[in-house]
């Protein structure tokens, strides 16, 4: 497992110095609706991360934001990367965005790594062995309620039903006195940074494998709890998530899972 932690966080570094050479001239395309932006730096990113893969694990099936996006989960060894998370905070020069990758043996997450690569910040995880940035260990906030807690969310593409729902919850979880509410822009540096105590909350959803996948394991590895939007326990097969630091947990679930109408 550390091997591959070790192949995780080389390829997400060299992908990260790749991205960061492009911002400011990012060549935006779009992927159906307006505002689903891909660019250049997408792109050339994954297939970064693609031929190194592939040369040191190529017995592996690679699970892809932009182009490899049918791979069965259940495989018995999968590659999970998004090549760029944080697409439309690249493409208007904010710099918040991040790199992941993770890897799964039949369905479970077995290692996983996310790269900030403006604040040089390296997550990783494996499966039983804690959380870490940069070489340190990181825990979960200690927080025990809602009135005490700073919760992110994120938005889906869709802007009908599923974007009114998370306003509802933004709209309940404010009557719940929180301290205030954030939404980022990239999934995968959301679930790091719950791992590491700057939030107590975060929720979306709407979420594919690739959002996911690393910073779920590393938020579990930290000391965190996760759910689906069904309320069950997530895993990779997970459609969204409701995470937090465990301690508000019960209460962040019972807020957010079914919002009522404001």
């Amino acid at each position: 497992m550390k091997d591959v932690v070790a192949l995780a966080k080389e390829v997400v570094q060299l992908a990260g110095e790749l991205v960061v050479s492009f911002l400011g001239k990012p060549s935006i395309e779009h992927k159906g609706a307006s505002y689903n932006l891909v660019t250049i730096a997408d792109r050339q990113s994954e297939k970064r991360i693609i031929d190194f893969l592939r040369k040191e694990m190529p017995e592996s099936s690679i699970l892809s934001e932009e182009t490899l996006s049918e791979t069965d989960l259940s495989t018995d060894s999968l590659w999970i990367v998004d090549p760029l998370d944080g697409t439309t905070n690249f493409a208007h020069g904010v710099p918040h965005f991040g790199i992941s990758a993770a890897y799964a043996e039949k369905g479970r997450i077995i290692a996983g790594v996310v790269y900030d690569p403006m604040r040089k910040e390296l997550f990783s995880a494996f499966a039983g062995g804690g959380a870490y940035c940069k070489g340190e260990r990181i825990h979960v906030s200690k927080n025990a309620t809602l009135e005490q807690s700073l919760i992110c969310t994120g938005f889906f593409y869709d802007r009908g039903a599923m974007m009114e729902k998370t306003l509802n919850a933004i709209h309940e979880l404010f009557i719940k006195k929180i301290h205030c509410m954030r939404r980022m822009g990239a999934a995968s540096l959301d679930l790091t940074w719950l791992a590491c105590g700057r939030f107590d909350g975060y929720f979306e959803y709407t979420l594919s494998p690739w959002d996911f996948a690393a910073g779920l394991l590393i938020l579990q590895e930290a000391g965190g709890r996760a759910s689906g939007p069904d309320g069950r326990d997530a895993d990779l097969f997970s459609k969204g998530l409701i995470c937090s630091n465990g301690l508000i947990h019960e209460e962040f679930l019972g807020t957010v899972l079914n919002p009522g109408r404001f």
